[in-house]
């Protein structure tokens, strides 16, 4: 009798299968990766339809630089989301700090350091001015943003009087232009940019057979190791293909070390710290986040402050790549920046989303408008064909994400 009853168990349940799992275990990982797949797929659909040139050099440094921007906006704004919030003022912004460093630096002639620095500041006291309505009078995000990129818009042409103004001093350019490169003699290719990318590699190695040896020791699932070493080999070598082809060129932009410092700052403020896990439960429930003693008032006040700084950020490199602070500046921004972050993961409700994945985002978008562009495509089917492209990405990764039950 125990014997059948435990060949009928063994029908009902059998033995674990390790190549079952590890299969389950790489399926769910790419679930979960599902919008970096899409990136990748962009990228090739692109390099085929551009026969190759959206992969040369000087295209891949262009797509930083020329993208800088809005990945910085994307960085804040996905901060913004997670909580539940939404800022359409960014690009307004952007345009008026552009064009108050304009004045300072070259209509006033202050040393380019201090401009820079008075209009972050005025970056952050825009976004003080927003968060201090958001959060202390309980107006919602959405109006007090909407009335915001209408009055920086306004206050952007007033302060140019509808006239450009330019040119900037070096030093002040090199934030959006800028590379930094023959640090050990000119070379061809550079061998200072070559060193970075092998400090990254090897950062990223060790970082990643760090958090798996500490998920072994406390007992946690990890990935298969082959699938870990195929994962590792593979992002190297992505890595090590982006920094040859910016060592090929003119070495490292500017633009990508402010971005790289913001990653690992703003990555550390969301993952390691007390405010980042708040933001988290803000967004997830609001009314038990304050249940439970966190003072979401003064969350939401400095998120927007936050935000007002990065979108001063972003003007001043947008402006220094033109050389030219002018009325247009700014236009569109905000829906980019919405867009790199939704694409990146964000949930509408708040709560979920993450900077690297806005960062992804904000590369998707670089790489359609790159891409378009270099095919020629009309500026109306450009709009047309990039919405359609991001429906189908986020599609995709929410299709990802419910397969994996996350």
């Amino acid at each position: 009798m125990t014997n059948n009853t435990e060949a009928v168990g063994a029908q009902i349940n059998p033995p674990d299968n390790k190549f079952t799992r590890w299969f389950t275990h790489i399926l769910t990982d790419l679930g979960r990766n599902g919008i970096f797949i899409a990136l990748i797929a962009v990228v090739v659909l692109f390099t085929i339809l551009t026969n190759g040139i959206l992969l040369r050099p000087q295209n891949i440094s262009n797509l930083v630089v020329q993208n800088g921007y809005i990945l910085v906006l994307a960085i804040g704004m996905v901060m913004v989301i997670i909580a539940g919030h939404i800022d359409l003022s960014v690009g307004s912004v952007a345009a008026f700090v552009g064009a108050i460093s304009g004045v300072f630096a070259v209509k006033m002639g202050m040393p380019w350091w201090l401009a820079v620095i008075l209009s972050l500041a005025i970056g952050a006291l825009v976004g003080a001015w927003q968060g201090f309505w958001i959060a202390f009078v309980g107006i919602p995000a959405f109006i007090v943003t909407l009335a915001g990129m209408l009055i920086f818009r306004g206050l952007a042409l007033v302060v140019l009087g509808n006239a450009n103004i330019g040119s900037f001093p070096d030093e002040y350019r090199a934030l959006g232009n800028g590379f930094l490169a023959g640090v050990f003699g000119e070379s061809e290719p550079d061998i200072f940019t070559l060193a970075v990318g092998a400090v990254v590699v090897i950062a990223l190695v060790v970082q990643q057979v760090r958090t798996r040896a500490g998920r072994r020791k406390y007992g946690q699932d990890v990935e298969p190791i082959v699938w870990f070493i195929a994962k590792l080999v593979l992002i190297s070598a992505a890595i090590g293909f982006f920094v040859y082809s910016l060592a090929g060129y003119k070495g490292v932009p500017v633009t990508l070390i402010i971005l790289a410092v913001l990653v690992m700052v703003y990555g550390i403020v969301m993952n390691r710290t007390v405010f980042g896990r708040h933001i988290y439960a803000i967004g997830g429930n609001r009314h038990a986040a304050e249940l439970s003693g966190i003072k979401t008032r003064r969350v939401d006040f400095w998120l927007f402050v936050n935000m007002g700084f990065l979108a001063a950020l972003a003007g001043l490199i947008f402006t220094a790549r033109l050389n030219l602070a002018g009325p247009k500046a700014g236009d569109g921004f905000e829906l980019e920046a919405i867009s790199a972050a939704f694409i990146g993961g964000a949930a509408v409700q708040g709560g979920v989303g993450t900077i690297g994945g806005a960062i992804i985002g904000g590369l998707i978008i670089g790489v359609l408008n790159n891409g378009m562009s270099i095919m020629g495509i009309g500026i109306e089917w450009q709009q047309a064909v990039k919405g359609l492209v991001l429906l189908l990405a986020v599609a995709f990764d929410v299709y990802n994400k419910r397969r994996s039950g996350n």
